[in-house]
């Protein structure tokens, strides 16, 4: 047996989320059938982190055990042959025995995209939330400048979590940019709280249209649970890369596409 690491990617709009569910088309269902197609092999997929229904990925990391001795080129090959067009496998890897690839990750990292240069817009529908009017990009970007960098409770900005479970997460990363008809919206944490990108994002929105001022969403972050956004639309948000420790999971395999 050995432990391989697949980095895929995955256009959400026609799938329930990441991970499997009882009668629902699903990312990791998806992706393990592949496998079985290819390979014979009944095997269970650890994902680095979920995504929602509609969330897209571009980096989203998957580990699985098997007794297959192909290279790895035609694993990547072969399972692309095999997968819809919606998902491909970007790099296939050999790791150790005990990697995992959600509890080894150092951190996640989410694009948003927002376009609010021409309203509604058919070819980008499904991949940004648009917007019918113009927003303050540099309000907006003074807002994430001003949120903490630091290990704190954020479960204003969080979705419903499990009794117990901990809503204390580290904010390494928030940019605002224009990038030409659109807005981008970067974010990287060592972990995310459900929600937690999609809310900060429909918060900054409204600072765009005016409605709040980059003070006043920083104050939101010290209020009550699920208190801040609105929760932004699932469809403008895109799971960019999964990082590691040096040496934990090495791409440069000849692999890559």
């Amino acid at each position: 047996m050995r432990r391989l690491a697949l980095r895929i990617g995955y256009d959400g709009t026609d799938f329930a989320g990441s991970q499997s569910q009882p009668t629902q088309r699903t990312v990791q269902d998806t992706v393990e059938a592949a496998v079985a197609e290819f390979t014979g092999e009944r095997r269970r997929l650890a994902f680095a982190g979920r995504t929602d229904a509609g969330v897209h990925a571009m980096g989203q990391v998957v580990a699985l055990d098997t007794a297959s001795t192909h290279d790895l080129a035609t694993w990547r090959d072969a399972l692309n042959h095999f997968l819809p067009e919606d998902v491909v496998v970007s790099a296939v890897t050999a790791v150790g025995d005990r990697f995992d690839p959600r509890r080894d990750a150092t951190s996640r990292r989410y694009r948003y995209r927002i376009e609010d240069a021409h309203g509604r817009w058919p070819l980008t529908r499904r991949s940004a939330w648009q917007r019918a009017h113009p927003l303050d990009v540099p309000a907006m970007a003074e807002a994430a400048a001003m949120l903490p960098r630091m290990a704190r409770d954020w479960s204003a900005f969080s979705g419903p979590v499990p009794e117990g479970y901990s809503t204390v997460r580290a904010l390494m990363c928030c940019l605002v940019r224009r990038d030409g008809e659109a807005i981008n919206v970067e974010m990287e944490a060592g972990g995310f709280l459900p929600h937690q990108v999609r809310r900060t994002v429909g918060a900054l929105e409204r600072v765009g249209r005016g409605r709040m001022s980059p003070q006043g969403l920083v104050a939101l972050v010290d209020g009550p649970p699920a208190s801040a956004g609105p929760t932004a639309p699932s469809q403008g948000l895109t799971l960019v890369a999964v990082r590691y420790a040096p040496g934990t999971v090495e791409w440069g395999t000849g692999t890559e596409r």
